[in-house]
């Protein structure tokens, strides 16, 4: 079989998914758990533990045949933040690029590097890692996955060892967070421990994650170099809008831009850690940078506002991807299965073993990131439930808290009903086949190492005041 024959087009297959949670919502039974406000934030409700009903007579809601397609909507107002996300900042990056600035500095870092993937590859799984362990990155990420492929593309690799770059360490980051305001704290809060508590023995569980993910990524993109027919992507054509301009030359000007560019950036973070900015601020920031690069470059008014139109527009696929995986969790949520589905998973854990609940907590998280893939609201869903449960089979708070981070995080690196993941990829002109058979045997040995780090922080976790 041919590799173009594995290729599920991204829209097909989330389309697919949402036909699915649609059929389910007929079959599964519908019920609902009692919420209140969170005590952090009354804006957010949190699950009360024991309190799931089955619901029965005029309390359940039959979704029309049609309503998926209704859904589509729905899920596009819900993901808005991340949708102006993709189109402002695509355009703001498309302005940045049309200055010359990111080019010119791409150009030079493939040939400092370019006789140096591992380098690369270790600067970035570094590099993105720390920042979902830190404030949550993730979102940031997507707009700079054409630049990271730009790059792997120049130095004889290609587009999946660069979405590895970005998407692996993203995973890896998220699942041994230390301070991620949007999924530990969270997850903390909820199961009553202190904010930041073993923040430095999850830092050690990551350098050894990011170690595993290194010898996965550079072994394949040494293969490639070798021999490009072995590349998941060969039969992928990306003689279009991954090519580096003629003129690479690296002036003072551009020198300004990419100052002002990174100065954005420091101050998005600073922002996020010390007065809780997000998605506007960020979409504000960038804004606000493409201005002044333009204004640095000499750039007229009317070639800023064509290049930042003709970057945005360039965002549609991936854009329109993240509503539609949004609508998943939308119909399930408006069929009343949501909460019928966790709960039935997290009664399974119910009597047994210590060690075996902890695994199962880690098996029921990972299911429910499928279902759920947004961090917090996997938090506010499963820790209410998971949390008493920890007490019950003897299992220590932090180890459910750390059996939701890696079942949260690694599969954000593959879960189909991720809008991150899938706009990621459609950025990338990655095929899901592709990354899947890419990235699957890498997170079967990350499971298994979660599994062993589950079981230790049991027995060694309190002992180093884990």
């Amino acid at each position: 079989m041919s590799k173009r024959s594995w290729s599920i087009d991204s829209l097909v297959l989330i389309f697919s998914f949402i036909v699915v949670a649609q059929l389910l919502s007929y079959v599964v039974p519908h019920g609902s758990f009692e919420r209140v406000p969170a005590a952090d934030d009354p804006s957010r409700f949190v699950v009360v533990d024991g309190t799931y009903t089955a619901l029965a007579g005029d309390e359940i809601t039959t979704l029309p045949p049609w309503h998926f397609l209704i859904a589509v909507s729905d899920g596009l107002e819900s993901a808005q933040g991340i949708i102006f996300l993709i189109f402002l900042v695509g355009g703001v990056i498309s302005v940045l690029r049309k200055t010359g600035a990111i080019d010119a500095a791409l150009h030079g870092a493939v040939e400092r590097l370019g006789k140096t993937p591992w380098l690369l590859i270790g600067g970035c799984l570094l590099l993105f890692s720390i920042g979902s362990f830190t404030i949550g990155m993730g979102e940031e990420y997507v707009p700079l996955v054409p630049i990271i492929v730009t790059m792997s593309l120049a130095m004889r690799m290609d587009a999946i060892v660069a979405m590895g770059m970005v998407w692996v360490p993203y995973g890896i980051g998220w699942a041994c967070a230390g301070i991620n305001p949007f999924g530990v704290l969270i997850a903390q809060n909820i199961a009553n421990v202190p904010l930041t508590s073993g923040w430095g023995l999850r830092l050690a569980m990551m350098f050894v994650f990011l170690a595993i993910a290194f010898h996965h990524i550079y072994r394949y993109a040494i293969r490639v170099q070798k021999d490009p027919s072995a590349s998941l992507v060969s039969h992928v054509d990306y003689s279009v809008g991954f090519q580096a301009p003629a003129d690479v030359a690296m002036t003072r000007h551009r020198v300004a831009v990419l100052a002002v560019f990174v100065l954005g950036l420091i101050g998005f973070v600073y922002g996020v850690s010390e007065f809780h900015w997000y998605i506007s601020e960020l979409n504000a920031i960038f804004l606000g940078i493409g201005i002044v690069a333009a204004i640095i470059s000499r750039m007229p008014a009317g070639e800023t506002s064509r290049t930042f139109i003709e970057g945005a527009a360039a965002m549609t696929p991936a854009a329109l991807l993240v509503g539609f995986a949004r609508t998943i969790e939308v119909v399930m949520t408006d069929g009343q299965i949501i909460d019928s589905v966790v709960f039935s998973i997290a009664g399974v854990l119910e009597g047994l073993p210590a060690e075996a609940s902890a695994l199962g907590m880690l098996l029921v998280q990972t299911i429910c990131n499928f279902f759920i893939p947004s961090g917090s609201g996997q938090a506010f869903v499963t820790m209410p439930i998971m949390s008493p449960l920890a007490t019950l089979t003897d299992i220590p708070q932090q180890t459910a808290v750390l059996a939701f981070q890696f079942g949260d995080g690694f599969t954000n690196m593959i879960v189909p009903t991720s809008a991150l993941v899938m706009g990621a990829l459609a950025l990338g002109k990655v095929p899901y086949s592709a990354w899947f058979r890419f990235v699957g045997p890498l997170l079967l040995k990350m499971f298994a190492l979660a599994a062993l780090f589950l079981v230790l922080s049991m027995h060694v976790g309190p002992m180093v005041g884990f």
